[in-house]
């Protein structure tokens, strides 16, 4: 899914959080987001979505705007940090996307119990959602969003605070995911080393604006904005 996003600004009462002159973003990108706490990385992805308003300024998602029924909101979806869970049990949270897209019974099963077994989660497939801890939680929503293949995957710190094997298996997938079908992706991460693992672009962030921009190995490894050097020297450490 294309993006083109013309002036877009969030304030919160007299404080802006975000401020985006003209910006396009390509079909099938992988976009690594990163700077420090509050820059404004976070409400970037939710204007995305649509579930923050946007103080001024526009987004069109294949050049449309988005709006209450929107097809757009068909086609997309973001993962929060700590993602909400249904209380039922772990199939039917995977199988929720498919089943309200109104896809068939079997679809589904096949759809759904691949996820599983990609994820490791096979052995949860009965359980409440409720029930699982952060890292399995986190596979849930992944598996969630992948298993109706969005065009467009918005995620906010997605592997925050879980252990190193559950990030192996997501980033796995995840990177799948991406080669087989070619999504637009944006994710924020404070983790410099997996926006270099997985992202093919990134934004670096601060106080609300987009301070620079590129190829991953370009911005991480030969900045040519002070801040991100900085940013990035102290988030090696």
């Amino acid at each position: 899914m294309e993006l083109q996003i013309q002036n877009l600004k969030r304030t919160y009462e007299d404080k802006v959080a975000l401020d985006i002159s003209d910006l396009e973003i390509s079909s099938g990108s992988f976009i690594g987001i990163i700077g420090p706490n509050g820059a404004g990385k976070s409400t970037f992805v939710k204007l995305l979505a649509g579930i923050d308003p946007i103080s001024r300024g526009k987004v069109l998602y294949n050049q449309k705007k988005l709006h209450k029924n929107s097809e757009v909101y068909q086609k997309m979806t973001l993962i929060f940090q700590k993602p909400y869970l249904f209380r039922t049990s772990v199939f039917d949270n995977i199988a929720y996307p498919l089943k309200i897209r109104g896809e068939k019974p079997e679809v589904i099963k096949e759809k759904v119990e691949k996820l599983l077994v990609d994820l490791g989660l096979q052995d949860l497939r009965d359980q409440p959602g409720k029930t699982l801890s952060g890292g399995e939680s986190q596979k849930v929503a992944l598996a969630r969003a992948l298993v109706f293949e969005p065009e467009l995957l918005l995620l906010d710190e997605p592997t925050a605070n879980i252990d190193p094997q559950s990030i192996m298996v997501m980033e796995r997938v995840l990177r799948d995911f991406y080669e087989n079908n070619r999504p637009t992706i944006i994710m924020v991460t404070h983790n410099i080393q997996q926006a270099k693992r997985l992202s093919k672009e990134v934004f670096f962030i601060d106080e609300g604006k987009l301070i620079e921009r590129g190829p991953t190995a370009q911005v991480l490894e030969h900045p040519e904005e002070a801040l991100t050097k900085n940013f990035i020297q102290w988030a090696m450490i």
